[in-house]
């Protein structure tokens, strides 16, 4: 027998998706999914469909790509599919207070942190970069507030040293597909509770720039190895050399002292850079127009060594 409620979906990445393959798994009927609309991408930058979007088509639903939810004619398909709920996850748009009074439930969200922490845009990055221990999901009822609406749900997970921004999307996208259909059957019973976000703790989780992945190397090891590890697949870190651009996959802190920015050591097990405290070991590098590539392989065809510099980041 299928759940009784009617629940509408609003995401677009794939962080969104794996909670909508979730919903439809648990025999929800989903009678709309909106979704942002194409866009280029790619090297041939060629409009292509989110992650939520092929998903939907896949299972036959009805998708909806309004540019906005700010007038009638672009809440027209929410209002028609008589949603009882309307989940979002990862939707990127802001939703007006006529799009969230449409729900007969009003509007779920699956946020990627502990709520009240890493409101915004980027809370996984955040929350690596800050050197959390702990991150997980908080299932909200929506407001017109950036994340304040009450807290339905939270599950938490710890941050593991080794995490990317990219791991830990993973586990937070199958935590949230878990604690979604969770919330969804408690609410269908009544038994879903809110409560109110505390006014302490409350930390703003900004979109990430490209102009922050660059390194300055005047900061501690431990900072920029958080740093790495956050912009890990986006926008990743990188560093200046007199030649070209760097880019830095992974790295980790290592005892050391110099100049910063000096390369103290550059063999096949990293690139040792002196910081502003200790030093940073580069494991994997990229430089333009080539792959990624393990520090002994990326020294074969680039030679770095010891008592040369990287820049020092403009600003610093």
């Amino acid at each position: 027998m299928e759940p009784a409620l009617r629940v509408a979906f609003a995401g677009t990445p794939e962080f969104a998706a794996h909670a909508l393959k979730a919903i439809l798994a648990a025999g929800y009927t989903v009678p709309v999914v909106l979704t942002q609309p194409d866009r280029p991408a790619g090297r041939g930058m060629k409009l292509a469909a989110s992650a939520v979007k092929q998903l939907a088509l896949a299972h036959g639903l009805a998708v909806d790509q309004p540019e906005r939810l700010r007038t009638d004619e672009e809440r027209a398909r929410l209002k028609e599919s008589r949603s009882d709920v309307l989940v979002v996850a990862a939707y990127g748009l802001i939703l007006p207070l006529a799009a969230l009074a449409l729900p007969r439930l009003g509007c779920l969200n699956i946020h990627a942190s502990l709520l009240p922490r890493w409101r915004g845009a980027a809370p996984i990055q955040r929350a690596i970069e800050a050197g959390d221990e702990q991150t997980g999901i908080t299932i909200m009822q929506m407001d017109v507030g950036l994340d304040t609406g009450p807290m339905l749900l939270r599950r938490e997970i710890d941050i593991a040293p080794e995490d990317t921004a990219a791991s830990l999307h993973d586990k937070l996208a199958r935590l949230g597909a878990e604690a979604i259909v969770e919330a969804l059957a408690r609410l269908a019973v009544g038994d879903l509770p809110a409560e109110a976000q505390p006014a302490a703790g409350v930390t703003i989780a900004k979109k990430i720039s490209r102009a922050e992945a660059e390194i300055d190397w005047r900061r501690p090891a431990a900072e920029l190895a958080r740093q790495v590890r956050a912009f890990n697949p986006f926008p990743v870190a990188f560093a200046l050399t007199p030649e070209t651009t760097i880019k830095f996959w992974a790295a980790h802190t290592v005892s050391g002292r110099g100049e910063p920015g000096s390369i103290l050591r550059a063999d096949s097990s990293g690139i040792v850079v002196a910081c502003g405290e200790d030093a940073l070991c580069v494991t994997e590098l990229q430089r333009p127009g080539s792959r990624r590539m393990a520090a002994a392989e990326f020294l074969h065809g680039f030679a770095l060594a010891a008592g040369e510099r990287f820049l020092v980041a403009e600003g610093a």
